[in-house]
């Protein structure tokens, strides 16, 4: 009966970490997304794709928490390496999935921080420019004035005179 037990709660750690491999599947996705509505300048979209990351963060969070409820069930050290033994010892055939999660965790990781810069660039330039248009709305010189009418200084010059 130990034996069924221990075979049950292995399958569905092994499942649960098909689970979280499926979930960074569509979290890249979700961030190769973002990335392109950010370069494309889509406002709207990537409102829409910062909730649904949102979603998606907190979900793999929970993944990842029941993975290491799991390896703490099994007696699985939070070391380096530890995972990938039990695996071989228990259920080699599930090692190419851990792997595709270790990469897949690190690329999402590199395209999380890429998509930040991103956003830190498009927030830099939109700060220049409402600082330039700021300035140049409260400039002796300027074109136009508060109202939006052209501001006409008193050079004395008058306009179409010859």
């Amino acid at each position: 009966m130990v034996n069924d037990t221990s075979a049950a709660t292995t399958a569905e750690f092994i499942s649960q970490m098909h689970a979280e491999r499926t979930a960074l599947h569509a979290f890249i996705r979700l961030l190769e997304s973002e990335q392109q509505a950010l370069l494309n300048e889509q406002t709207e979209q990537i409102q829409a794709l910062a909730d649904n990351k949102t979603k998606m963060v907190q979900e793999l969070i929970s993944l990842v928490n029941a993975r290491m409820n799991g390896m703490l069930i099994r007696g699985i050290k939070f070391e380096p390496g530890s995972m990938q033994t039990w695996l071989q010892t228990h259920t080699a055939i599930n090692l190419p999935t851990w792997h595709e999660i270790q990469q897949m965790a690190t690329h999402a990781q590199h395209m999380n921080r890429t998509n930040g810069e991103l956003i830190q660039v498009k927030m830099r330039h939109n700060q220049q420019t409402l600082t330039m248009l700021h300035n140049a709305t409260h400039s002796v010189n300027s074109l136009y004035g508060p109202d939006g009418q052209p501001s006409l200084s008193a050079s004395g010059r008058i306009l179409n005179s010859v």
